[in-house]
């Protein structure tokens, strides 16, 4: 089963026992997989549910669900000041594969790039992509870009940290590692860092200020470097609780 390519559909294409497949899922699947009708493949809604499919002409059969559990025990939000480039289209993959919930691009002062409408597209199929290469369950949301004020009211009930390079905060894996989390956003800063006002902003929006180190880390980057230790955090958590039991 694990060895099936998987595709990506909206919930809307699922009629009964049939998928409805669009012209470009149809030239992924015949042109780029170069699978024939009669072929299986693993079609995923996004939202957690999988089923095993089999081909056939301009459609696709159901022939079973598939029980999978690939995401992280908790919900992961990430909040991003915009780094310059297509430097977002790198954080979206690999926050992706590593099991975000949803993404939160963000402008704050000191953010060069201005997105147009085109770009929340593009990272929204980058994600797609991306959740089928790594067998996730869900395809994590992304936001339209959000002024940094905005994005800090979003999520009051989370655990909330803000990530800062420079001063004296505890490490981000230490206020993981003590307190049980069941939702957690992370907020990373631009090239040149967030301002002293942004982040007294955040502090006030209940945003606890934390390291990720002694280095210095690239825009792109942090976010990874947080998410990865959000996951590591919370999967060995859930093993460590399934071994008490």
């Amino acid at each position: 089963m694990t060895q099936l390519q998987r595709l990506a559909i909206a919930p809307n294409q699922l009629q009964n026992s049939q998928i409805i497949l669009t012209p470009q899922q149809l030239h992924y699947l015949n042109r780029v997989l170069r699978l024939q009708a009669g072929d299986r493949f693993i079609a995923m809604n996004g939202q957690g549910q999988w089923w095993l499919a089999k081909l056939e002409g301009e459609q696709a059969e159901i022939l079973e669900p598939i029980a999978v559990q690939t995401e992280l025990p908790i919900n992961v939000t990430l909040v991003v000041a915009l780094p310059k480039g297509n430097g977002f289209d790198e954080v979206v993959r690999q926050a992706t594969e590593l099991g975000v919930s949803s993404l939160v691009p963000t402008i704050s002062d000191r953010t060069l790039l201005k997105p147009s409408p085109q770009k929340l597209d593009r990272w929204r199929r980058i994600a797609t992509e991306a959740a089928e290469q790594s067998e996730r369950q869900i395809v994590p949301t992304i936001l339209e870009p959000l002024p940094f004020t905005t994005a800090l009211a979003l999520y009051q009930a989370h655990h909330q940290y803000i990530c800062v390079e420079r001063g004296h905060h505890p490490h981000l894996l230490n206020c993981l590692t003590h307190t049980p989390q069941r939702a957690v956003t992370v907020a990373t800063g631009p090239e040149g860092g967030w301002t002293e006002a942004e982040i007294e902003t955040a502090c006030a929006a209940s945003f606890q200020p934390v390291s990720l180190g002694r280095r210095i880390l690239t825009a792109v980057l942090a976010p990874i470097v947080a998410l990865s230790l959000v996951a590591a955090a919370a999967e060995m958590g859930k093993m460590n609780n399934e071994a008490k039991m």
